[in-house]
């Protein structure tokens, strides 16, 4: 599996931000990874931070391709853990935009299992995006 660099990170994210197209209004991200070693907790299993950190950065992105392109500043977010992602299991994320009003979007994101279909943990995320 190829490894991005931080800097190639912040140069996709630039270009899905400066040029506006069709994918702009889709409001939906679905990608996966692999739990790698420094993915889990003491029990080798995916941790709970890092199951946080994937569902507000995701949601964010998603939250991006949305019609304002706004990444916002988070209001509320919660995260639901229903199994635990084993180490080398590979997890597919989906966030999707469920809302996006005048100040505020509200996002959903599930974690599941590539190999079962069975759900990890499912997030919702309400985020400021400021006066239009």
């Amino acid at each position: 599996m190829a490894s991005l660099t931080l800097n190639s990170i912040r140069q996709i994210m630039r270009a899905m931000v400066d040029n506006p197209g069709f994918d702009r209004v889709l409001s939906k991200v679905v990608c996966e990874m692999r739990v790698e070693e420094e993915h889990t907790n003491r029990l080798g299993t995916l941790h709970g931070g890092m199951t946080a950190t994937l569902v507000d950065v995701i949601s964010t992105v998603a939250i991006m391709h949305s019609e304002r392109g706004s990444p916002g500043v988070s209001v509320d977010m919660n995260i639901t853990y229903m199994n635990a992602a084993k180490l080398g299991e590979d997890v597919v994320i989906t966030a999707q935009v469920l809302k996006q009003g005048r100040t505020l979007a509200f996002a959903t994101v599930d974690l599941t299992s590539k190999a079962t279909g069975k759900l990890i943990a499912q997030g919702r995320h309400t985020k400021h995006l400021g006066s239009s």
